[in-house]
């Protein structure tokens, strides 16, 4: 709202409503006379209305003008427009009034007069600008379209009334909206503005059915990921159009048209919002400067991400992959954050590159996400998981100790338990090593330990989808192999509320919610490209090398705790002595590039709990390639510790 005299640049259209104003303003003032007098007026009264009319609807149109009215835009009036129009009303009648009591001798508007004139002024205009919009948002779409989709959507709340008028309002789309749907049965029965609340979303296809309704449209996060799969399923068996539009909060950040899109996997994986204590994690990163190792990758970006909400002084981005690195700079660069954002080309197991890195921005807080993290590739390549996953954490870990960082998060992964591959020991080997190394440092030391995180690099999603777009067929390894999905920014939110609970050297464990079988994921995702579970093949493969059928959280001899958070459970592990830690690192290390049978081998030697696999034929022969070097396929015959409700993932 504008409060200067004349403060914007007079334009053809404000001019033109200006000129409006003021006939409106001529006709109320003539009105407000004729009303006062009984519509007869004396000479006597016409003279007074032609004296004192101009310089009223000069006054008023001064006022109006100042306070913006001739810039607003009449199709988008709302409530606050209709608070600044009985504000300027009642400033113009207060300066008229003063005015005619100070200035004026001889002729006096009657008081009631003006009484009457103020209360025309706001009914007048406010009607006319509740008539265009009117007209607008409920006429022009019925009398112009010749042809809409009538459309429910399912959430009857402050997002669905705004989307609503929004989808009405829009001349490019063709949605008439018949209804809300909502869970909340004190709702139903109601209207939200002026629209139906016509029952629960359980009862969609049958409301739908009788009002013609060709198209459910569902507020993102208002389903669960287990609602949302079976309103699809009906709808795809009806014939009834399930898409999904964007919650009230996306609006403030994107263009409204171009949301409206089909359902995907994430919104049949959703879970209830991620509850964060604000307050917690501002304390840690606010105004601080806070270091990501691996922040060209998906969850390394995407706690960078997190991290900016809570307005951190610096954010030091450390990846050793340029391109990546260029791509999340760039999307940073673009948000205008107040935060200074500097993107470190680097390599973790490079010591003297890391210390460079601490001694310039001196990080109070660091986010280690940085690892190699394909079970496969990595069997293939053992001494390189050796290297980057573990000796990168023992140099990382120890600079930042050295440099007087004062909060360490390390990332790891549910492979680490009970582990069957060489991903899964290095990840392992390295909270070992931050344990042990948090009894003695002087900054604190967390792991935050998850599962697989919904489309991230490497993720199955995107490969069944470009498996789906070739035809088929889908490839899953096994018929009853299961996995924990988490979307990846509930994960860099839960691991950021468990960075500000952490006191020094705990494991937390965060709820993975409930398994999903892989070829359940493959049948949802063939669905979601608009074909039939029949029409592409699945193909299963058989387990890779070093993968299980479900994956843990924990090993037995953990004690699972709860902690403040829900969604966040603390794991008190086994104690490990430093000495032994680096004694076994510095083993593995001096066998980095040694063949893989020896170096398997030594990592059962040092780790017992290391279920060795078969390893997988490699693309050039290895020297004395061992009789464990075959192509059997070993599966694991524990599934998880059910002690409590955080299971595999």
């Amino acid at each position: 709202m504008n409060t200067g005299l004349f403060p914007q640049r007079m334009s053809s259209r404000s001019f033109a409503v200006l000129l409006l104003h003021g006939l409106v303003f001529a006709l109320v003032y003539w009105l407000a006379f004729s009303v006062r007098f009984e519509f007869e007026l004396s000479r006597e009264d016409w003279t007074l209305l032609a004296i004192t009319g101009p310089a009223i609807v000069l006054i008023k149109s001064m006022v109006f003008y100042s306070f913006g009215h001739c810039h607003r835009s009449w199709h988008y009036v709302s409530f606050s427009d209709l608070v600044a129009l009985l504000r300027s009303a009642t400033i113009s009648v207060v300066i008229v009034a003063a005015l005619d009591g100070l200035l004026v001798n001889t002729f006096h508007p009657p008081r009631l007069v003006l009484a009457m004139d103020w209360a025309l002024t706001i009914l007048v205009l406010g009607g006319l600008q509740a008539v265009s919009r009117l007209s607008r948002e409920e006429l022009s779409p019925r009398l112009w379209r010749t042809t809409f989709r009538k459309a429910l959507i399912v959430g009857a709340n402050q997002s669905g009334e705004t989307l609503a008028r929004h989808l009405m309002a829009d001349h490019r789309l063709k949605y008439l909206v018949a209804g809300f749907l909502d869970q909340d049965p004190a709702r139903h029965g109601s209207t939200v503005g002026g629209i139906p609340v016509l029952g629960d979303p359980q009862r969609a296809l049958s409301i739908a059915h009788a009002l013609g309704v060709e198209d459910i449209l569902v507020i993102s996060g208002v389903l669960t990921g287990v609602e949302l799969r079976g309103l699809m399923e009906n709808c795809s068996q009806s014939g009834v159009a399930l898409k999904v539009i964007p919650a009230y909060d996306d609006l403030l950040a994107t263009s409204y048209t171009a949301q409206i899109r089909d359902v995907d996997i994430n919104d049949l994986l959703r879970r209830e919002p991620v509850q964060l204590n604000n307050d917690a994690i501002s304390t840690l990163v606010g105004g601080r400067t806070v270091l990501v190792t691996g922040a060209g990758g998906s969850i390394g970006s995407e706690i960078c991400r997190q991290v900016l909400k809570f307005r951190p002084s610096t954010l030091v981005m450390v990846e050793r992959s340029e391109n990546s690195l260029f791509l999340v700079e760039q999307e940073f660069r673009a948000l205008r954050t107040e935060a200074q954002v500097i993107p470190c080309i680097a390599d973790i197991t490079d010591c003297s590159r890391i210390d460079q890195i601490f001694r310039l921005y001196r990080p109070a807080v660091v986010f280690h996400a940085a690892a190699h993290k394909h079970v496969p590739m990595m069997e293939y390549n053992p001494g390189e998981a050796i290297k980057n996953n573990v000796l990168g954490t023992r140099s990382l870990a120890e600079l930042a100790d050295q440099h007087g960082v004062q909060e360490f998060v390390m990332i790891s992964t549910d492979k680490a338990v009970n582990p069957t591959s060489v991903m899964g020991v290095s990840k392992q080997l390295a909270e070992r090593f931050v344990h042990a190394f948090s009894e003695v440092a002087n900054t604190k030391f967390v792991v935050v330990r998850f599962g697989n995180v919904l489309a991230s690099n490497g993720s199955v999603v995107p490969i069944f989808q470009e498996q789906i777009r070739h035809g088929g067929p889908i490839t899953v390894t096994h018929p009853e192999i299961e996995r924990f999905f988490m979307t990846i920014p509930e994960a860099s939110q839960l691991v950021l509320q468990a960075a500000a609970m952490g006191k020094g050297g705990e494991i937390f464990v965060l709820d993975m919610g409930e398994s999903v079988r892989i070829v359940d994921l493959a049948r949802d995702l063939i669905r979601l490209s608009g074909l039939n579970p029949d029409d592409i093949e699945i193909k299963f493969t058989g387990l890779r090398p070093g993968e299980k059928l479900y994956e843990e959280l924990y090993f037995e001899d953990e004690e699972m705790q709860p902690t403040p958070h829900p969604k966040v459970f603390v794991a008190y592990h086994r104690p490990y002595k430093l000495d032994e830690v680096r004694d076994a690192i510095g083993a593995l290390l001096a066998m980095a590039h040694e063949s893989s049978s020896l170096l398997r081998c030594k990592i059962k030697e040092l780790v017992p709990e290391y279920e060795s696999q078969p390893a997988p034929a490699a693309p050039v022969a290895e020297v004395a390639a061992g009789p464990e070097e075959t192509n059997g396929v070993h599966l694991p015959q524990r599934r998880t510790n059910q002690r409590t409700s955080v299971a595999e993932t």
